[in-house]
């Protein structure tokens, strides 16, 4: 797989029917390994390790519909009162993040609400903060590391 824009982490693989699948820490299973997935499990890594989040305040692509539309989240992190602090939306290297990945991730929270968004292909990282006032987000250079 191809080196990404994150910190060097090992992980566990196992091969399967010519199929390489490598361990999710969070949702504790093996999960084949895709483009996409490579670079979410390095941005779960990233956020336990850089950034301190708890594993138990992380969920990893659950359901939720947008506007009666069934959608699936790659990433959320819970703030312990049980709001979302963050979401996070993975897509594989080869795509470019574009006004369209915003608009994605835009849609998701108009339902989850959550404080910061991160946009990742692996190799550039895009990080925002809502103002729910004035219905806008604001680019920063990174996301908060964990706070109690």
């Amino acid at each position: 797989m191809q080196k990404l824009n994150f910190p060097t982490y090992s992980f566990r693989f196992k091969s399967n029917e010519n199929k390489i699948s490598i361990f999710d820490c969070i949702r504790k299973k093996f999960i084949v390994l895709q483009p996409e997935e490579w670079v979410r499990q390095h941005c779960i890594h990233y956020l336990i390790s850089e950034k301190g989040y708890p594993k138990s305040l992380i969920n990893v692509e659950k359901e939720l519909f947008v506007n009666g539309l069934k959608k699936r989240y790659d990433i959320v992190i819970f703030n312990p009162d049980g709001s979302i602090h963050l979401i996070v939306e993975c897509k594989a290297p080869a795509i470019t993040i574009s006004q369209n990945t915003f608009d994605q991730i835009a849609q998701y929270n108009l339902t989850l609400k959550a404080s910061f968004l991160m946009v990742t292909n692996g190799l550039n990282h895009y990080y925002c903060q809502m103002d729910f006032e004035n219905e806008r987000y604001n680019f920063l250079k990174d996301i908060p590391h964990y706070t109690k």
